[in-house]
């Protein structure tokens, strides 16, 4: 998924602009913001407001057209790019930017971005293999910009041969693999769970533990983003379900997590159990607010999912977290034997930077076979990748 990523589509003079609305479509529904740079030879194949339907932003045209105040918008643009692609780009257009010509909306933009820069080639076969262009592609390949190269086929002016521009689905791929180069989670589901579950005392009061649902967050998010399919069961979270995540299952108490996180473990690849339920509930729940002046309750043990995951898990991975005040090495370990885990992040949650609620952490990895990782203080979403990375190489086994 590109949610939070900006690619900006020049899209020049040719007939294949056309193919350029289905980039535009495909990009949207991957998450991305999609500006459109339009030349003026372009608005003779497709109108602007096909492309402002379709990304719902305005096509920017003309360098002198209308803009907001204090807008330079080749150099906003630019600067906001997280990728330029030009698709169709003229022979025309792959001159000027090998030459540095900068004397439309298009060839400005180009000339001040630092982004990744890819061009999807149209045109005809003799244009396309003539010295001069091929000279000016070389020059451009040197200079660090990534060409989707055209396909051999029927040309618009009757002509076969190579210079037909590439289909939309590999543009939109290449862009993919530019903005996203770790797809090693591709083809794989995973199941992570997250935040804190709650258990019913009466009409205004619950039983839970501190958890924010960060880092369960930032491990369903760095696994869409690698690729994953990923399914994230959720109690209570401060922070919002990752836009990249394929579907979220909210739930309450801890029987219901567990019963949500078994119904998916048959689907999975790989488990990541990051929440943090609830370990006991009220044998007795009271329907109305207790006011009482003294209260004795009675609890009962609740289930304990990775145990439960861990007994049915095969040959899937199995991750868990292990957060502790004292015996942080010794506890976990316990904890990986006991639940037929792969691994355990374990961290002591009364260090400075990996607490509940922090946006950091300090963790250490405990292997099933003993082995352990240090991991320095880091984001929850570098651990995030850590605790991927060590999915994917056998870590604990």
């Amino acid at each position: 998924m590109l949610y939070g990523k900006s690619v900006v589509l020049g899209v020049s003079g040719g007939i294949a602009a056309y193919k350029s609305c289905e980039i535009v479509s495909r990009l949207k529904k991957l998450g991305a913001e999609v500006d459109v740079v339009m030349t003026a030879n372009a608005e003779e194949f497709v109108t602007p407001l096909t492309f402002e339907t379709l990304s719902n932003r305005k096509v920017v045209r003309g360098t002198f057209d209308e803009r907001e105040e204090h807008d330079v918008k080749h150099v906003s643009l630019a600067k906001k790019a997280d990728v330029f692609v030009v698709a169709p780009a003229t022979a025309n257009v792959i001159a000027k930017f090998a030459q540095g010509i900068a004397d439309d909306m298009l060839s400005t933009t180009w000339l001040a971005c630092k982004a990744a820069k890819v061009i999807a080639p149209a045109m005809n076969t003799a244009m396309y293999e003539d010295e001069a262009t091929q000279s000016n592609m070389k020059l451009l390949a040197e200079r660090g910009v990534v060409f989707c190269d055209p396909s051999v086929g029927r040309l618009a002016c009757g002509d076969v041969g190579k210079g037909k521009m590439a289909e939309p689905h590999e543009i939109v791929r290449l862009i993919e693999d530019i903005l996203q180069p770790r797809r090693d989670f591709k083809g794989k589901r995973v199941l992570v769970t997250a935040g804190a579950t709650e258990e019913y005392i009466d009409g205004v009061r619950i039983l839970t533990n501190h958890s924010s649902g960060k880092m369960g967050c930032a491990v369903a998010e760095a696994a869409a983003e690698r690729g994953a399919e990923v399914v994230l069961v959720h109690g209570n979270m401060s922070v919002s379900v990752p836009s990249g995540v394929a579907r979220s299952v909210r739930v309450r108490s801890t029987e219901e997590m567990k019963d949500a996180v078994l119904a998916e473990v048959p689907d999975a690849d790989v488990i990541v159990m990051a929440a943090a339920p609830a370990d006991y509930r009220l044998k007795k729940t009271f329907g109305s607010k207790i006011k009482s002046e003294t209260l004795t309750l009675e609890f009962v043990k609740n289930p304990d999912i990775a145990k439960e995951v861990g007994r049915v898990k095969e040959g899937r991975r199995l991750v868990i977290f292990s957060a502790e005040t004292d015996d942080l090495l010794q506890n976990a370990s316990k904890k990986v034997a006991a639940k037929n885990a792969d691994f355990a992040v374990a961290n002591d949650v009364t260090k400075e930077g990996a607490g509940f609620y922090t946006d950091t952490n300090i963790a250490s990895l405990v292997g099933a076979n003993g082995e352990v990782r240090e991991c320095g203080l880091m984001t929850k979403r570098e651990l995030a990748d850590v605790i991927l990375d060590a999915v994917l190489d056998g870590y604990g086994a």
